[in-house]
């Protein structure tokens, strides 16, 4: 009889004893939480409900008077059938496809660039960085009137050398290219990561890879290009979704090139000028919106967009952890 009552004994003292420390758990747990509330409600009122928000109304007919008439996938299916869709999606591509890659090409080259100097380093990278402070209207302003087909300054040199200029932001197949042109100038704002980045590199790699017979190409490849990878990934996958909200440019260089300024509630009359070559996808959510008023459509744009950006972001990233597992 005596030892059931000392293990009675025993799990009442050990109920006393996990008491506090249960109550300690649940403090801090509430203190956590309490630091955490700001972020947490700023992300759920920022954020989730407006996700949720354009989802639910991607299912509905919408012009924000109205009240939302629930249509299903009608707008989904829309889309299917919505040539200037297609037409943005390509244009969109295309930045995509040349600007990203271009972008980061150039703020490597410009980035080892700057390694190289011994003297006066300061002052090179500051000239680098300094067109990427321009806001994007007053840079695509200047660049519009530099590439000016008959006064501009780029085809006034290129004719004193005997060259003819192209037409630039004036030709439907220049457009686009000269968009790509206006990125690499403001390419100091990730030519500052890269630099970073390429001064983290340990020298003793570059002496190894000296001592083994490597090149100037293999010392690039194997050690330069291995070790600034994950900045690689990440100035990729920023490029990708900026690039696909790809907006302020386009729509300041259409109309700065059309000369014709934006009409009543910042909607232009030339948005893709010339020929719809510098329309993008954003643009053509911004029109359906605020333009025809149809709401619900533009959600569901918006919605395919997020998408996109996601899967695009997905696919980068499980790249980069298949490239390093397989290293």
């Amino acid at each position: 009889m005596v030892a059931p009552t000392v293990r009675l004994a025993d799990r009442r003292v050990t109920r006393r004893s996990a008491a506090p420390a249960r109550r300690s758990r649940i403090r801090h747990t509430l203190t956590v939480l309490s630091f955490m509330a700001p972020a947490v409600i700023g992300l759920a009122v920022f954020l989730l409900y407006p996700l949720a928000s354009a989802v639910y109304f991607s299912f509905t007919k919408f012009d924000l008077i109205s009240t939302p008439h629930w249509v299903g996938l009608s707008n989904y299916r829309a889309m299917a059938h919505d040539p200037t869709l297609r037409k943005a999606a390509v244009n969109t591509l295309y930045l995509v496809v040349v600007m990203v890659p271009a972008r980061i090409a150039a703020a490597i080259g410009s980035a080892l660039l700057l390694t190289r100097f011994k003297r006066g380093g300061g002052f090179y990278r500051t000239l680098f960085y300094l067109p990427a402070l321009a806001p994007p209207v007053a840079a695509t302003l200047a660049f519009v009137f530099l590439f000016k087909p008959g006064t501009g300054p780029v085809n006034t040199m290129l004719r004193s050398v005997g060259i003819q200029g192209p037409l630039w932001f004036n030709d439907p197949g220049w457009a686009k290219p000269s968009l790509v042109l206006l990125g690499l100038w403001g390419v100091g704002d990730i030519m500052i990561i890269f630099l970073a980045a390429l001064l983290d590199v340990p020298q003793m790699y570059y002496e190894a890879a000296e001592l083994d017979g490597a090149n100037a190409w293999q010392r690039f490849r194997y050690v330069t290009w291995a070790s600034i990878s994950p900045v690689i990934t990440f100035v990729a996958i920023t490029g990708v979704i900026q690039t696909l909200q790809y907006f302020t440019q386009a729509a300041v260089a259409a109309s700065v090139a059309s000369g014709q300024a934006t009409t009543g509630g910042g909607i232009s009359s030339t948005f893709g000028y010339p020929l719809g070559s510098t329309f993008t996808y954003p643009l053509w959510l911004y029109m359906v919106g605020f333009r025809y008023n149809a709401l619900g459509y533009a959600n569901a744009l918006a919605v395919v967009l997020f998408v996109v950006a996601f899967a695009a972001t997905a696919v980068l990233l499980r790249r980069t952890f298949r490239g390093e597992t397989t290293r």
